[in-house]
């Protein structure tokens, strides 16, 4: 055998940059080094979902393979659905019904629903509130889901940042009201624990320990917080921290953009680099989409419609909703009126639908709304729009460009290594109703 002779660091990362050659991708990683600064290429490159170090945690709930295994199993569980207004829906959904592998994480259709939904489809597009079901019983939200990929880089959670009492929350304890979903950020977890704590009472949930015990997942929670009293191991908080710990791990590292990211030359095509090359230049999307998740924590007014504006059907969605506001339905502060989150951009493709009220149906759709810089929603005050929200100028070409950065770039085609085998109940996921379980094979 030879001998491996170690190699000084700044030849590998020669050898790394020679792997890019060509105009476009010299100029790509020219300007993504500019942006980066000295934190180079890899401020934005995902790690390993198994290298639990590297991801981003909340102090009070480090990450462990035992909680994300649990956690894993918990978010595809339609055992768990055991408390639902109507007795229809027991056991029939689950938290992935709304956040599921093949719509990348995001509900497949312009409106989430949990309880009181009825068949999949291929992505989720064929769910439907079930027949005679009454409106007050669905399990809806008045805006679109968010997708729950890449969400271990949101410090605080949903459009209008309202979960998580760290970050961009710090001073916001006056809007934890107790009697609501918020009074949770009195725990002091980050966005994805307080989120996942109180989804549970949202959605319905029921993982107390009997229903825990039944179901099989007694050993699985000694197994993932054996430093906590048996009698405060088996209940909505542990289950929602292993919920977490599991959502932070979903992340889309094996996106061609990312390989590019690691040295593979060919993962991206030209008119896919020329689109990453305006992305991060001409086209100012990097002012706020930025880091591994190209995405922000920060909160912006660009005019979109609400879901009460949406042209399909949709359920406890007023136009009044406090949720059409975004983060100043959150805090109650006039300057945060119509402000919602910088969203993730992996895998947008696979949900079809754009922004916090779904208004658009196509990424090119919202790239050309952008280069236009004019508001759809005339209900949003000019004062209140983004100095950034202004037209830029491209061609359509550029905008062709842009779109196939990312809808292909961004996107991951092995989301489905995130999902379980089989849950410990056996029940179909991510919903259990008759008509999805036809539609997915189940029966």
């Amino acid at each position: 055998m030879g001998l491996l002779v170690p190699v000084p660091t700044g030849i590998l990362w020669k050898r790394r940059s020679l792997r890019r050659r060509g105009p476009l991708g010299d100029a790509l990683e020219t300007a993504l080094l500019e942006q980066a600064g000295s934190r180079g290429l890899d401020f934005y490159r995902l790690p390993s979902s198994t290298s639990l170090h590297e991801i981003p945690q909340d102090p009070l709930n480090p990450l462990t393979p035992e909680k994300v295994a649990l956690g894993k199993m918990l978010f595809h569980e339609a055992g768990l659905a055991m408390a639902p207004k109507n007795d229809r829906s027991m056991g029939t959904y689950s938290c992935a019904s709304c956040h599921f592998a093949a719509a990348g994480f995001q509900a497949g259709r312009h409106q989430g629903i949990g309880e009181g939904g009825e068949g999949f489809g291929i992505r989720g597009e064929g769910r439907q509130a079930a027949a005679a079901y009454d409106a007050a019983d669905l399990d809806v939200q008045p805006i679109r889901s968010p997708s729950a990929l890449n969400s271990a880089y949101q410090e605080v959670m949903l459009w209008n940042g309202q979960f998580g009492a760290t970050g961009p929350n710090a001073g916001t304890a006056y809007a934890w009201r107790a009697g609501t979903p918020i009074a949770v950020n009195h725990l002091g977890f980050q966005g994805l624990e307080s989120q996942a704590i109180a989804g549970i009472d949202v959605h319905r949930l029921l993982p107390d320990r009997e229903t825990l015990e039944s179901l099989g997942y007694k050993e699985l929670f000694d197994q993932a917080f054996p430093e906590r009293p048996e009698a405060e191991r088996y209940n909505k908080i542990t289950a929602g921290l292993a919920m977490a710990a599991y959502e932070r791990t979903l992340l889309a590292n094996e996106a061609p953009f990312q390989q590019w990211l690691r040295g593979d030359q060919f993962a991206l095509s030209e008119l896919e680099k020329k689109g990453a090359l305006l992305f991060f230049t001409k086209a100012e999307c990097s002012s706020c989409h930025t880091g591994p998740a190209l995405n922000s924590m920060e909160f912006y007014a660009l005019g979109l419609k609400n879901l009460s504006d949406c042209p399909e059907e949709v359920f406890m969605a007023p136009a009044d909703s406090p949720a059409n506001l975004g983060r100043g339905g959150f805090t109650g502060r006039a300057e945060d009126a119509h402000k919602f989150k910088v969203p993730q951009l992996y895998n947008l493709k696979t949900s079809p639908f754009y922004g916090h009220g779904a208004s658009f149906r196509s990424i090119r759709e919202v790239v050309a709304y952008k280069n236009r810089g004019v508001a759809e929603n005339p209900a949003v005050p000019a004062s209140q729009l983004a100095e950034g929200f202004h037209p830029l100028g491209l061609t359509e070409e550029e905008i062709d460009a842009i779109t196939a950065f990312v809808e292909n770039a961004l996107h991951d085609r092995n989301l489905k290594r995130y999902e379980p085998d089989a849950v410990l109940s056996g029940m179909c996921f991510p919903n259990n109703d008759g008509q999805s379980r036809l539609d997915m094979g189940c029966e």
